[in-house]
């Protein structure tokens, strides 16, 4: 799994899209722009960096309520796919539509198949069991009070994934997280990534939290990234 916090560099390097295209080699990847309410102009961003990265096989996976998620044609989009690309828009949208239908379930078997899920902004926050879906109560002075959570698609558990924490100044949410979830790992993510897959194998983040209560045989490995170290040669 790859979880990349936002706003990731598009152009140039495009080091962390271009760990994605490494991952997915010469399978095909699946572009799930469920999020935005303008999913066509957002796929053809990605499917041009993708194909520039040197990706052949780019499809797009177009939902736009629930019953598309029912429909075998939809479904039969991520047969073969090494892979499905979430990305970001609002994650109430993703599960709203997504959740518990036979789309979502077999975007699971493509994961638990070893399979690439990843998700930038709302496509990564989407990944946890829990996941926040707004800031909450501006007036409120309880840090509880600061976020709003709702279930996420449950590919990864234990844990809350936040996007965007630096550039929009989101120690609140974190901190608001905590306090709502205090058995659970937190990650704040801006403009990085970190993989995964059953545990944390790498990590680039702002924040995060490691819950005291957890045992040190079951607690995540963490390991940061400088900013311009090459990911591929990190372990």
């Amino acid at each position: 799994m790859i979880v990349i916090g936002g706003r990731e560099d598009k152009v140039g390097d495009k080091l962390i899209l271009s760990e994605v295209a490494r991952r997915i080699g010469r399978g095909r990847l699946v572009i799930a722009a469920v999020a935005s309410k303008y999913p066509g102009p957002l796929f053809d961003e990605y499917d041009h960096v993708f194909r520039s990265l040197g990706l052949k096989h780019v499809a797009k996976l177009e939902i736009h309520n629930r019953c598309e998620a029912n429909d075998e044609t939809k479904i039969r989009v991520l047969d073969d796919a090494a892979g499905v690309f979430f990305t970001g828009g609002d994650q109430l949208r993703i599960t709203s539509q997504l959740g518990d239908t036979p789309v979502h379930r077999r975007i699971k078997d493509i994961y638990e198949s070893q399979g690439l899920i990843a998700g930038t902004s709302a496509g990564a926050s989407v990944m946890c069991e829990t996941m926040i879906v707004s800031s909450g109560n501006p007036h409120s002075h309880k840090v509880s009070d600061s976020i709003k959570l709702a279930p996420g698609f449950g590919l990864i558990g234990g844990m809350i994934i936040d996007q965007h924490f630096s550039e929009r100044s989101r120690m609140v949410r974190l901190l608001g997280s905590i306090a709502q979830n205090p058995k659970n790992l937190v990650i704040a993510n801006s403009p990085g990534i970190f993989f995964a897959h059953k545990k944390l194998r790498l990590c680039r983040a702002d924040a995060f939290v490691r819950p005291r209560e957890r045992s040190e045989e079951r607690a995540h490995s963490l390991w940061f990234v400088p900013k311009h170290c090459p990911l591929r040669n990190r372990r």
